[in-house]
């Protein structure tokens, strides 16, 4: 509006009426009351589509006055009563910008928290990132080992006797060329012995029979146990850096112990009385099942939990059972396996729900487990089985069991935790 020898900087661009006013000649629409709420005034604008021209509806002509939250696009009077956005969420523009700075203040604070939380998740990546770079290394200087340990030792051995084979046939050759009786026979007693050497050999393939192939396959199967022991980390850390949610060690319990209630003959316990043993089959009609007690080494508080590996070659039953129950008779709650079908077992005599007593339930489309985890949840009395495979693993639910509970009784129906095993053998 200033006179081109007079032109002065825009203080404010009028939407309405399309112009941009320097301070004096902006005064009007400051001061006017009727312009002040029909003149809608923004941040000085230039002349074109992103500018002055942007700011009417190219549909219909009008000044942009309202701001579509569904659309996310401005709109003008038209639009917000009679076309697409009339039943939508319509607000003026001052409202409009209110409530985005509102929400873009909102976004802010939650972009800076995941800040932080993107510098511990950098923190972790690294530190993981050094844990499987250590494993892969103890692996590689184990699996190296390994493998020198045995090329260097074997083919020590078998040039050792190639070379005494070599020698034997070389002094042979030279005695049969010897023509001077003399001279014969002073090479004889040489010749003899490396003969007698090379017939001598043991040419059966590894190393020969003696002490030095005990020590060597002592040391390996010490090196190999090292070595899968590194693997083993490394597929656990690996499992851990991709997928941290899904994958868990193992949690088990250091100081689970075995407390025999019933041995039979050739039934034995590790030192650590951390391992069953059966020593030999039994024999036919003798009794051969065996009932041990999980507990705490070191506490006499109850676990909650605990895994055990089984064998094949047993039939066995897990859980959690009252101090005097058998299978029979008392409270037991487990997971059994009889003839290769898994089943659980719920035994309670005061539970009236329960109908049959004792009675095994067959569990459907789960192979025998090598390893089994029970978990005892007493918010919620139940009772889990699951089974594993690995040190690192995704552990998979077998079965759930309600556990009844008789609140006018003080016998708990998880006093002692429970495992029978069965040899199969007749």
């Amino acid at each position: 509006m200033c006179a081109e020898e007079d032109r002065r900087a825009a203080a404010k661009t009028c939407m309405k009426c399309e112009i941009s006013m320097c301070v004096e000649h902006l005064q009007p629409h400051l001061t006017t009351p009727v312009l002040l709420l029909s003149h809608p005034l923004t941040e000085p604008m230039a002349p074109g589509a992103e500018g002055l021209g942007g700011t009417k509806c190219p549909q219909h002509g009008k000044l942009l006055e309202y701001y579509c939250l569904d659309d996310l696009t401005s709109v003008c009077v038209s639009c917000a009563i009679e076309d697409q956005h009339r039943l939508h969420n319509m607000k003026t523009l001052p409202k409009a910008h209110a409530e985005l700075v509102e929400k873009i203040a909102e976004g802010e604070r939650a972009v800076a928290a995941k800040r932080q939380e993107s510098e511990e998740l950098g923190k972790w990546e690294q530190s993981k990132r050094e844990e499987v770079s250590q494993y892969s290394l103890r692996l590689i200087d184990a699996v190296s080992k390994l493998r020198d340990m045995t090329l260097n030792r074997v083919q020590s051995s078998v040039s050792a006797r190639m070379g005494c084979i070599v020698t034997g046939g070389s002094s042979i050759q030279a005695a049969m060329g010897e023509k001077d009786t003399f001279r014969f026979l002073q090479l004889y007693s040489q010749v003899n012995q490396d003969m007698e050497r090379a017939k001598s050999v043991d040419l059966r393939k590894g190393l020969e029979t003696g002490q030095e192939r005990d020590k060597l396959s002592q040391e390996l199967q010490e090196v190999g146990a090292e070595m899968m022991d590194q693997a083993t980390k490394l597929c656990g850390s690996v499992l851990m850096f991709v997928d941290p949610e899904n994958q868990r060690e193992t949690p088990g319990n250091a100081n689970a112990i075995f407390e025999p209630r019933t041995l039979v003959h050739g039934m034995s316990l590790s030192a650590d009385l951390r391992k069953a043993f059966y020593s030999h089959a039994q024999q036919s009609g003798t009794n051969n099942q065996c009932t041990l007690l999980i507990k705490d080494a070191n506490s006499t508080s109850p676990l909650h939990s605990y895994k055990i590996a089984v064998s094949e070659y047993y039939d066995w039953t897990i859980g959690f059972c009252e101090h005097e129950s058998t299978l029979a008779q008392g409270i037991v709650y487990a997971l059994c396996i009889k003839d290769d079908q898994l089943s659980y077992l719920k035994n309670n005599p005061l539970d009236k729900q329960l109908g049959a007593i004792g009675i095994p339930r067959h569990i459907p489309g789960v192979v025998r487990p090598k390893t089994v985890e029970v978990c005892w949840n007493p918010q919620d009395f139940s009772l889990s089985f699951f089974t594993c495979s690995s040190r690192h693993y995704q552990r998979r639910l077998i079965v759930s069991i309600d556990v009844f509970e008789e609140k006018s009784t003080s016998v708990s129906p998880l006093d002692i935790k429970g495992f029978t095993l069965q040899n199969k053998s007749p």
